[in-house]
């Protein structure tokens, strides 16, 4: 039978989790942390069990402190449990009033803080370490000006009486298994580590930061603080992502090797399924569409721990069976297919669920979404500007678009792009067409016409690298961008409608003016509107501008 160590007594918050993670294992209790891991550590248990995080108070740093402490074994997995503390007194008489003093541990004390303050604002407290022995003693004494705060279970098996229950609401403890083994990888994992005592320099931790956040590892949980022998700064991490993920093994190895510079300066404490302390609403996407880019958000969204489903013309799971399998729909395919698509899919999702469109046009998608959907779908349109090439969504640009019916289904997603360092700006459908055509359909059509352009004179790549300057090569960046990828995704954003067809007849218009004001040698008309555009545009747009394009020059200009 596997023993399994834990903090007592029997019916605290701990035992309870023992108990729930390993029914019939047998359960030995000890008084405090550092006993229980010494027990660990000498093998007199297999399993051991410590709370590590409480919603109402945070990090017990004390606890990581220990972890240094365990010479073999590894942290293996977690239990969450709501801690439901209540009111204990003598008996069914004593009423709340009568109170003069209140008993409890620590750090029951500290979660009840609010409720203690709100109620019992002018009562001492005592704060004890051995609760059944203080428990014992106010019902010998017959103490009926005492309450004590602890589980129910526990004041129950005292025989005490209840006078109010869960006075800590939303108060959930974090257990951590400790194991003689790694865990194995289940692909939603968490890895968890610390540093030996090592001397501080300047950008340490950004630099350490940097090593995870390049390769897309996300940081759940950082901190520092100075080892009390050497007073020398220890960093406890814990990552996304099990120790045999190349990501995390990777930045483990560079943290070493590069940024502290001591090989196996970095011990592991082990790799566990990953715990979310939120709520997730959200448990299945499917998506409709399976190229690249619905690839790329199914990959990240599995890591997340949800269950995806991916349908199209290529799958066996045709996309009108996959749409009641899942809580949220993705559509994800070509611009000119989006409407089609929704027309024909979205009138087959159910109440309660949720459409997210993965699309580049939003006024006349959304119209349709909301045309063909239950009304109690909710609906979302989310514009990424990134291509499936990019490794992470780490400052780049997502264009979200809510509507009246975008709930929290809808939120949880838009919380996915914000955890992933997505930069989102909200629009609505007719703002972001406009500014789409800005930012995506103008440029495209002036890099198209400059390639035709090229063609029609006998330009070629020759002649160009000789004769442009650093600022006539922004454009022709923007035309071989174009030009060396796919040409359906560019085609797609050309055909769009809306008013980013508006900004592109705009600019066309525009143009001719200022081509006949040029042909005509107007200078003094061309600088007044030099200065009018300029005066728009606003000086700190200019200044702000003017850096990133220097910045742009200077590597051009090793370049060419």
């Amino acid at each position: 039978m596997i023993t399994l160590a834990t903090l007592g007594p029997v019916n605290s918050h701990s035992w309870q989790a023992a108990v729930q993670y390993a029914p019939k294992a047998r359960i030995k209790t000890y008084p405090h942390t550092s006993a229980l891991i010494d027990a660990f550590s000498l093998g007199e248990v297999q399993l051991a069990i410590v709370p590590i995080y409480n919603t109402r108070e945070g990090e017990n740093k004390e606890y990581f402190r220990l972890f240094d402490k365990i010479k073999s074994g590894y942290w293996i997995d977690n239990i969450v449990l709501p801690s439901h503390l209540s009111l204990g007194v003598t008996g069914p008489g004593v009423r709340r009033d009568d109170l003069r003093l209140l008993v409890g541990k620590g750090k029951v004390f500290r979660q009840c803080e609010e409720y203690i303050c709100e109620t019992f604002a002018g009562i001492s407290r005592l704060n004890v370490q051995d609760i059944d022995q203080a428990i014992l003693e106010i019902k010998e004494g017959g103490l009926s000006d005492r309450g004590v705060i602890e589980t129910e279970e526990m004041l129950k098996t005292h025989g005490m009486h209840i006078l109010e229950r869960e006075v800590a609401q939303h108060n959930r403890t974090r257990y951590a298994v400790l194991g003689p083994e790694l865990a194995v990888e289940t692909g939603y994992d968490a890895t968890c580590l610390i540093t030996k005592p090592m001397d501080d320099r300047l950008g340490l931790l950004v630099d350490i930061l940097g090593e995870f956040s390049r390769r897309g590892v996300n940081i759940q949980d950082m901190r520092s603080e100075s080892d009390i022998k050497t007073q020398k700064l220890q960093i406890y991490i814990e990552a996304e992502g099990h120790i045999h993920d190349p990501s995390v093994a990777g930045a483990i190895e560079q943290i070493e090797n590069r940024v502290i510079g001591r090989p196996g300066h970095v011990r592991v404490l082990g790799s566990f399924p990953r715990v979310d302390m939120r709520t997730k609403y959200i448990k299945s996407f499917g998506f409709i569409g399976t190229g690249p880019m619905s690839r790329w958000f199914a990959d990240r969204l599995e890591n997340e721990g949800y269950r995806i489903l991916m349908s199209g013309r290529s799958t066996a799971l045709r996309p009108a069976e996959m749409v009641s399998q899942v809580d949220v729909v993705v559509i994800c395919v070509p611009i000119s297919a989006t409407t089609d698509t929704v027309r024909r899919y979205g009138p087959l999702i159910e109440a309660g669920k949720a459409l997210v469109l993965l699309a580049g046009e939003s006024e006349t998608t959304l119209d349709t979404a909301l045309a063909v959907t239950n009304p109690d779908v909710e609906v979302m349109l989310v514009h990424n500007l990134w291509g499936p090439q990019a490794a992470t969504m780490k400052d780049k640009n997502a264009i979200v678009v809510r509507t009246a019916r975008s709930g929290r289904l809808c939120s949880e997603f838009e919380t996915f792009l914000y955890k992933h360092g997505a930069d989102i700006y909200q629009d609505s459908p007719a703002r972001h067409d406009l500014l789409m055509g800005i930012g995506q359909k103008l440029p495209t059509v002036i890099s198209v016409a400059l390639a035709m352009t090229l063609e029609e004179h006998g330009i070629t790549s020759d002649d160009i690298a000789s004769h442009c300057t650093l600022t006539s090569l922004y454009p022709i960046l923007a035309m071989a961008r174009v030009h060396s990828q796919n040409p359906r995704t560019y085609a797609e954003i050309l055909a769009t409608s809306g008013d980013s067809r508006r900004i592109v007849h705009d600019f066309a218009k525009n143009l001719q003016q200022v081509i006949a004001m040029a042909d005509g040698a107007r200078i003094p008309d061309l600088c007044s509107l030099i200065d009018r555009n300029s005066e728009h545009l606003s000086r700190e747009f200019l200044q702000a501008r003017m850096l990133q394009a220097k910045a742009v020059d200077e590597v051009l200009g090793k370049m060419i």
